[in-house]
């Protein structure tokens, strides 16, 4: 087991304190909102383009509009490090409950891409703060326990979320769920004001006040240590995210087309996808402390790579479809959790930036698969567009072997 490592930071809490295990429960209800309404889009694309009067391929490429306002992420993630994560958060809960009020209010593809791009600011922005802030209160040896449990919202929102939203669009519209969404993201911004205040790298904001405008910009792109490794993190992120976007963004399309699925079973097979997400993220909150994390990012990438290699071959019939979904879930969420927990220490006294760039990182995938991964899946079907993730997870393998390190690398082992 790793010994927790040095912090570099300073961490204030208010009288009302609250506990670790409270916080993540608070952080998992909310992420369960914010989650919902990201997948949403996956397997009721086609439903939506239609109640929206639009195609598939310009609703795809409105929702990577969304995921690009993630690159705006690490803006946010400096506001946290030098202004708190508890304003950086509220602020993001704020902006996405606007931006999903447009979207659901929307009656024109100009309207539709205002909201997304609110909601994108405020969901990307406030999920890396969130993974910061509760990083903060725990120590590295249960850091992949923390942020995994957090992650089962991601699962979640498969189970509970979109099952619900299956049965809501099939009994109202598709409007309805979002209006309920920024309901409760509203409604989290004005709780969140009483969670306990944490700053994180007290000498680096003030380090920062006696910097030039020009000097502030050039050092955003620096790190205080562990450069080419953190780097490194981020552009395995970006692999990880766009190659299960490859996929995800055209499953609801591909089981619509090929298995005639209705909106109904949409949200079942929307189901038990979270159950595969479910069981990936307990498996690496389970095994990523023990292992270690980057060797359990090892093991993630080459379950991901033979998963999505496989995927074609299940595309027989609507319950084999379903079930290579299912394992590409399991291997991708299993490898999401420890590529965060990896980022996480990788610049204590720069947790909010690093968090919220890894967001980023993984973002620019996710846009650029939204952007083209439709129009490819209309062009060359699932066969071909399945070499890409592929190649991705490859790629990763080797970024990992060769230029990443874990932090048990640098702590003692029990």
């Amino acid at each position: 087991m790793e010994k927790s490592p040095p912090l570099a930071e300073v961490i204030e809490q208010s009288d009302d304190d609250i506990s670790v295990k409270k916080l993540i429960g608070i952080g998992l209800i909310t992420r369960l909102l914010i989650d919902t309404a990201v997948q949403m889009f996956f397997p009721f694309l086609p439903i939506i383009a239609n109640g929206m009067g639009t195609t598939t391929v310009t609703l795809g490429r409105l929702v990577s509009l969304r995921s690009s306002m993630g690159l705006l992420a690490p803006l946010f993630g400096v506001m946290a490090d030098r202004r708190g994560y508890r304003l950086t958060m509220r602020l993001g809960l704020l902006l996405g409950a606007i931006g999903y009020t447009i979207v659901a209010s929307s009656n024109a593809i100009w309207m539709t891409a205002i909201g997304m791009i609110f909601g994108g600011l405020g969901t990307f922005s406030f999920v890396p703060t969130l993974q910061a802030y509760v990083s903060a209160r725990l120590p590295y040896r249960q850091r992949a326990k923390g942020l995994g449990i957090l992650e089962y919202s991601w699962a979640l929102s498969g189970i509970i979320g979109l099952f619900l939203v299956g049965r809501l669009i099939a009994a109202t519209s598709w409007r309805v769920p979002l209006y309920l969404i920024a309901g409760g993201m509203f409604v989290s911004a004005i709780l969140y004001g009483r969670l306990p205040s944490v700053e994180a790298a007290r000498e680096s904001k003030l380090k920062s006040l006696h910097l030039t405008p020009g000097q502030q910009l050039k050092s955003f792109f620096i790190f205080n240590e562990n450069q080419r490794s953190t780097w490194s993190v981020f552009f395995v992120a970006f692999l990880i995210m766009m190659g299960a976007m490859t996929i995800f963004i055209n499953y609801g399309t591909w089981l619509a087309q090929s298995y005639d699925v209705d909106a109904a079973s949409l949200g079942t097979v929307a189901l038990i996808i979270g159950l595969a997400d479910l069981s990936g993220s307990v498996l690496a909150s389970v095994t990523g402390d023990r292992v270690g994390k980057r060797r359990s990012l090892f093991m993630g990438l080459i379950a991901s790579a033979i998963a999505y290699f496989c995927l074609p071959f299940f595309d027989v019939s609507l319950f084999t479809a379903v079930f290579g979904l299912v394992l590409t879930r399991i291997a991708f969420e299993y490898g999401v959790v420890n590529i965060l927990a990896l980022a996480s220490e990788q610049v204590p006294s720069q947790r909010g930036k690093v968090m919220a760039m890894a967001a980023a990182s993984a973002l620019l995938g996710s846009t650029i698969a939204g952007f083209f991964s439709p129009t490819l899946y209309e062009t060359y079907g699932l066969r071909l567009i399945t070499i890409i993730p592929v190649v991705a997870m490859l790629i990763g393998l080797v970024t990992v072997i060769f230029l990443v390190e874990g932090q048990e690398d640098h702590y003692e082992i029990e």
